[in-house]
């Protein structure tokens, strides 16, 4: 996927150890295989994103296996409609679901987000894809190169995922549902508010296709209850007491419940 300056928008040609535009702007390639495109002045914070330690247990729970059934869908639905292309992965964390989705359909990946701690995680274990920190509203990758979006449990940003997708192109938003989690949500909370959330929603410049409800249950034992926990948001919500009951927590048997939404760009 070519990759675009994200200072003056022309085109990065790779050198050994860097990436350089014509206007001399470069970005060093990291021993890990990936590239910082993230610039100062789109920093909301001085190391935006996930920490190392959620990373971490995102990777120790995701390859575990716990939530299989989520690729599982991802490829059913891109074979189906016979994805082609490149793939960009916005907010691919560690690696985990774009990777797999890559290997299952044959198609190159190109993996962003915003925490270099995530980026450096996934460069040091899948060598056989493109792994940029960058913003995802500020996407540094030439219009209309790609086949296939996807943004899992992450933002949706319409403007830039229509520019970049090809007109043939497809978005694969994944959404957690109400009901996600609920089994953690109530050891962490005193009690649970209900919220409604739009699972389906329109996106200007998109025509939804389709969408696919992905439910399932699981259980975790001993450090994968800490693990789950620390992936998700609550994360940054939790307070004394929950953190205690949570501790005290050795097996939780839960439901993922999440939404796959199929767009396709119009016009």
């Amino acid at each position: 996927m070519e990759l675009i300056c994200p200072i003056c928008k022309q085109p990065l040609q790779r050198r050994e150890k860097a990436f350089v535009c014509p206007r001399n702007h470069s970005f060093d390639i990291a021993r890990q295989g990936y590239v910082n495109l993230l610039t100062v002045q789109q920093k909301h914070s001085l190391t935006p994103g996930d920490t190392r330690e959620q990373v971490l247990s995102r990777r120790a729970f995701l390859e575990a296996g716990y939530y299989a059934p989520i690729v599982e869908t991802l490829l059913f639905t891109a074979k189906k409609y016979g994805v082609s292309g490149e793939i960009l992965d916005v907010g691919c964390g560690e690696g985990y679901y774009g990777s797999r989705l890559s290997h299952g359909l044959g198609l190159p990946l190109t993996g962003l987000d915003i925490s270099k701690e995530a980026v450096r995680c996934a460069a040091g274990k899948y060598k056989d894809a493109a792994w940029l920190c960058a913003t995802a509203a500020h996407i540094p990758v030439a219009s209309s190169s790609a086949g296939l979006i996807t943004s899992l449990f992450a933002l949706t940003m319409p403007e830039e995922f229509r520019r970049i997708l090809r007109p043939d192109g497809l978005y694969f938003q994944v959404l957690a549902a109400e009901d996600h989690l609920l089994g953690l949500k109530s050891i962490i909370y005193p009690q649970l508010h209900h919220r409604e959330k739009d699972t389906v929603p329109d996106i200007p410049g998109f025509a939804r296709l389709e969408s696919i409800p992905i439910r399932f249950d699981f259980t975790v034992e001993g450090q994968q209850v800490q693990n789950l926990f620390s992936m998700t948001p609550h994360v940054f919500r939790i307070g004394k007491e929950g953190a205690q009951r949570l501790r005290e927590t050795n097996v939780l048997t839960d439901t993922a419940s999440a939404m796959l939404n199929v767009f396709k760009p119009l016009g």
